[in-house]
């Protein structure tokens, strides 16, 4: 059984305002939920025109507002940048205002030089990542909150906001290597991977292995990739406007990076190059529906995340490509809700 669900980082449009952007996307995100996908995974970034949604959470609840089924979240709160204890009741409120629906990603942040920008080093990163996730179980299962770390110390917080998911909501991390799915496997922790098939398929099969030496039985959890999704009417229409959104989401991603003299290579530059690493899927939705079902079944995937709004896609442009989705791809593949 396969679900589909949407992953966003709510990048700049030329020529549009972020307020625009942000009633476009709520828009979208309603029919997003009236379709049945699954999840909707908001990105966290910082001084970029890849994010618009700097605090995930100030959007989120919007999103709780405007839908009411999707289950949706952060992928990922970039954790070295806050303040656990305050993050904690966040959470509380999002899952209450949502009636259960809140999930949240969690991570150390990709990208050197936004988290540099608070402060936060490549060496305190990690350490400051695993004492934040620590206190954040806790004090979401906890009636009070004691702890005493190297970069956070509480005595005796009384936790008055409680989730309403018990013991927590439910928890997603991004896995870039095999070497990465052991962690999340042994807790009971979604994964979603951007990484082409194979390298994908050695995670899943890894997660998978320690799943079932640490738990035993079927894995519960949702492993998943994220992808670049647009589908056009005819396959020339598709390639066309799937070739030049793609240009305009990678100006976004590589903005900051070359602002530093760099580049990442980690990301396909252009349609071609990301089509040939199994990171963009574009065309008729015959075309999509196949390669879609190729992906799942050669990386191991109970899960599917599309990018449908991105880069310079208009709202129509991104509605019309959805539309064709949900009316001759998602009903090829049982175990959508």
């Amino acid at each position: 059984m396969v679900e589909f669900g949407v992953f966003d980082h709510l990048d700049q449009r030329p020529g549009a305002s972020a307020h625009d952007i942000y009633e476009d996307r709520l828009q979208l995100i309603a029919a997003y939920d009236r379709a049945g996908i699954a999840m909707y995974h908001l990105a966290e970034h910082h001084a970029t025109p890849l994010g618009l949604a700097p605090s995930p959470s100030v959007f989120l609840a919007a999103v709780a507002q405007r839908t009411e089924n999707i289950h949706f979240g952060p992928m990922v709160y970039c954790l070295p940048l806050y303040e656990p204890l305050r993050l904690i009741e966040e959470i509380c409120m999002l899952d209450q205002m949502s009636n259960g629906r809140f999930e949240f990603g969690v991570g150390r942040g990709i990208s050197p030089f936004e988290v540099a920008y608070f402060g936060v080093t490549k060496d305190s990163a990690m350490p400051s990542y695993t004492e934040a996730y620590e206190v954040l179980i806790r004090g979401l299962t906890s009636d009070t909150l004691s702890f005493s770390g190297d970069h956070f110390s509480y005595d005796d917080v009384p936790m008055v906001m409680k989730p309403l998911q018990h013991p927590h909501p439910p928890v997603w991390y991004g896995v870039a290597t095999p070497d990465g799915a052991g962690w999340p496997a042994t807790q009971k922790i979604n994964i979603i991977s951007n990484a082409p098939c194979e390298i994908t398929r050695a995670a899943t099969d890894q997660y998978r292995d320690v799943w079932d030496k640490t738990h035993g039985g079927a894995v519960t959890t949702k492993i998943g990739v994220a992808r670049h999704v647009f589908i056009g009417e005819t396959m020339e229409e598709a390639e066309r406007i799937g070739a030049r959104a793609y240009a305009a989401w990678y100006e976004n991603f590589i903005a900051l990076w070359r602002k530093h003299g760099m580049e990442d290579r980690a990301y396909a530059s252009d349609l071609t190059a990301a089509r040939a690493r199994d990171a963009a899927i574009v065309g008729t939705p015959e075309t999509v529906a196949a390669e879609i079902e190729r992906q799942i079944e050669t990386a191991g995937l109970n899960y599917f995340v599309c990018r449908f709004a991105y880069g310079d896609l208009s709202r129509d442009e991104s509605t019309a490509s959805f539309s064709r989705f949900t009316e001759a791809v998602m009903p090829k593949f049982s175990g959508t809700r």
